[in-house]
This record gives structure tokens, sequence and C-alpha cells, in this order.
């Protein structure tokens, strides 16, 4: 086949993907919930038996892992065992337990004249979800966006194609038997990267993108998109430790929040100490990241009080690590505080740690992120540690969705509006 054919062919799939979607997401909108929930439940049961089938293609994506150049902590994201199989299967029990937002009436009231007006949320339509390659989030992001009456297309990594095919494969078929709609859930077979480009340029069939991944990626998504992306670049997170700080609650807030797990975007990258507390604080914060192996860049007025500090640089203050090393600055005031953070941060997740309410407040209303924590680490932006149960991701943008995205943040809402002969004079 020559390469203009390849080409066409590929964008052919994808179109014909898209339109499917679309025609199943139409089904999905008036959806019961006892039939998604039905399905989910349904669907947990089917993957643990099928666990066999599962981890036979599992271990055709293990055998290709290292010659995609899979370091050893990917390949064991990677790998599927009974148990593991069996944690994807609680998740969908999980969102099926979870209340339906469809069709919830947000807010109403009646006209003057007796029209009713209603606000009622509903399904976005068709998402397109591109993620790394963890089987898991296959069946995780199929579930959430079932259940929010979505349909979904999938476009995994290439390093678990084998694995994700055969979930998607146990799900269609529980789909069937259940009454939800064939295509509900479709993984992208293809693994060439001109189809990402292809379903890219469909926004008058995908009704939203939520890419999760590297920033490369992210930034090409948002780069192409023809439709709205939901969206986070990176992690770039903060601890300000005010002056009317508990020191022993501090630092063990930042040892959570930067050790905990160095490689998430919730992370720790950033250290600020108020100068009124700097001389005691941070000789007890360095130690304690020193024992845990930290490296720390630290400014001109900090790394005085930190031994074997680094100098920091311009570029530290914007960096997001992904591993041991940490930035630290001293700033003058809560305000400065925050005009550094939103400065160079990531606008994801920043923390305040200071036992003055008044404080906290203006330190929350000033710091411009889709999370501020008060006495709290940076790791709990999360949607399940919110209480909303699965996530599809987490999203610094303002529109539509900010912080961790659950069932909720994949719907939007129409009004209904009811008459009785009613017309406009």
């Amino acid at each position: 086949m020559s390469t203009t054919a390849a080409t066409a062919e590929i964008a052919q799939y994808c179109l014909q993907t898209a339109e499917a979607a679309r025609a199943a997401s139409y089904e999905l909108a008036s959806l019961d919930a006892e039939v998604k929930n039905t399905w989910l439940r349904h669907a947990a049961a089917a993957l643990i038996a099928a666990s066999d089938a599962i981890i036979a293609e599992n271990k055709k994506d293990l055998a290709a892992a290292a010659d995609y150049g899979l370091s050893d902590a990917a390949i064991d994201r990677l790998r599927l065992d009974p148990d593991r199989i069996a944690s994807i299967a609680s998740g969908l029990e999980e969102i099926a337990a979870l209340p339906d937002p469809v069709g919830e009436v947000i807010e109403g009231h009646t006209r003057p004249g007796g029209l009713q007006i209603l606000k009622r949320r509903v399904p976005l339509g068709v998402v397109f979800f591109i993620y790394e390659s963890r089987p898991n989030v296959t069946a995780d992001a199929a579930g959430i966006c079932v259940k929010s009456g979505n349909a979904v297309i999938l476009r995994g990594g290439k390093e678990a194609i084998h694995s994700s095919q055969a979930i998607v494969n146990v799900l269609s078929q529980s789909a069937e038997q259940c009454g939800v709609p064939k295509n509900a859930v479709q993984l992208v077979s293809t693994t060439d990267r001109q189809a990402v480009g292809e379903f890219l340029a469909l926004g008058e069939l995908i009704d939203v993108t939520i890419p999760r991944g590297g920033e490369g990626l992210i930034r090409r998504v948002a780069a192409e998109a023809t439709m709205p992306v939901i969206k986070h670049f990176d992690g770039n997170c903060h601890v300000y430790v005010d002056q009317h700080a508990d020191i022993a609650m501090a630092v063990e807030i930042i040892e959570n929040a930067k050790c905990q797990r160095m490689g998430v975007c919730n992370a720790c990258e950033s250290l600020l100490v108020h100068e009124a507390i700097a001389a005691e604080a941070l000789p007890k914060i360095a130690q304690r990241l020193s024992e845990r192996g930290i490296e720390i860049r630290a400014d001109q007025r900090a790394i005085r009080w930190i031994e074997n500090a680094i100098p920091a640089t311009d570029e530290d203050w914007s960096t997001e690590y992904l591993g041991p090393t940490i930035s630290v600055a001293i700033v003058d005031s809560p305000q400065a505080a925050a005009e550094h953070i939103n400065r160079y941060g990531s606008h994801h997740t920043d923390a305040i740690v200071t036992n003055d309410l008044r404080t906290a407040e203006r330190f929350t209303s000033l710091v411009d992120s889709a999370a501020v924590m008060v006495n709290a680490s940076t790791r709990f932006n999360d949607g399940s540690v919110f209480g909303l149960g699965a996530e599809i991701g987490i999203s610094t943008d303002k529109f539509h969705a900010r912080g961790p995205c659950g069932l909720r943040e994949l719907t939007t809402y129409k009004y209904i509006v009811r008459g009785d002969g009613h017309v406009r004079t």
C-alpha cells in the first residue's frame, strides 16, 4: 500500500470511529442510570472471569517493553496479574456506586407568567481520551465516561495495545449484553501517530479531548485540537511556610508533599519560607529533606541556612523536577509568596502552612491555582481524595473544568423550558 493510500485509510478509519461514537452518544444521553450501573458491575465480573485471556495479551506487551525502552518502573505499571485485574474490576464497581450526575436539576425557577425554567445536567457527548501505557486507565476512563453519559474514544500508548484491546473487548461484549450502545467505548486500533491528528481535526464529531501524558504530547494536542481540551501541562507545585506556621507541622507536610511520590503532578517542587521564620525553620526542613536524598537549590537569602545547598538559577523557579530536587526561596510576606507562585507556578496545586486564619484566607484568595491547600500536603489534590470518586485527569484551565475531573466535570447543562401555550409578545 502506498503512503498516500495508507494516510487516506487512517483518515477514513478515524472518521468512521468518531461517527460511531457520535451515534452512540445520542443513545447514552438518555440511558437510564441503572442500565449504566448494571453494565459497570457486569463488566467488573467479566474482567475477572477473563483474567487469563487478558494476562496472556499483557504478556505480549511485556515482551515488547524492552524494545520501547521502558524503565523498570514503567514495565511494572504495565504488568497485569489477577490481583491487579481484580483492582481494575473494583474500580468499575466503585464508579457504579457513585451518584449519576446526568439529569440532575442544577437550578430552576418559575417566571411571573408561569413559564418554568430548568437548568439540567447533560453529558458532553463524545470524549477523545489520550493516555499513557497503563492498562488500568483503559477501564477507568471507559467507566467514568459511560457513567456520565459520554461515548469515549480511547487512544492508549502502543506499549499497552494488546492489554488495552483485551480489556476493551470485555467491556464491549458486556455493553451489548447490558443494553449499552455497542460503540460507547472504542479503542483506537492503530498506533500510527497520524491518527491523533486526524481525531483532533474532527471537532464537529468530538466534543472534548483529554490528554494525559508528557508535556510535549499535551502541547501538541492543545495546538492542533479543533475542540475544547481539558488539560494541565505540568505540576510546579509550591509549599509556603508562613511566619505563623507550626514548624514541626511544616516539616511533615513538606516531606510528604515532596517525597511521598516524586514523579507525579501534585508533588511539591518549590518551597517558600517567610523571612521571619527562616533561621529556625529552614535548617530543620533541610535536614529532613537531606535525609530523604533531596537536592536543595536555594536563593541567596536561603542558602546560608541550608547545609550543602546549591545556588538556584532563574530556571529552577519554574522547573517541574519530578525527582529528588527542590527549589527554596525566602519571601517577605504571604503576598510576596503568592506573587512568586503566580509568576512561576503551573496553577496546579499550592499550599500554605500557617496558624493564622486571616493569612490563610488571604493566601487562598491571592493564589491563582486549581487547588490551594491550608496546612495540608499538595499530594491531596486527587479526585478520590476529594470524594469525587474516579477521575479522568486534573485540569489547570478555567473553562470548562478546573481541578480533579470526575463525573460532573464530564457534563454540561441545557435549559429545559416548560410552558402552557406560552407565546412571546
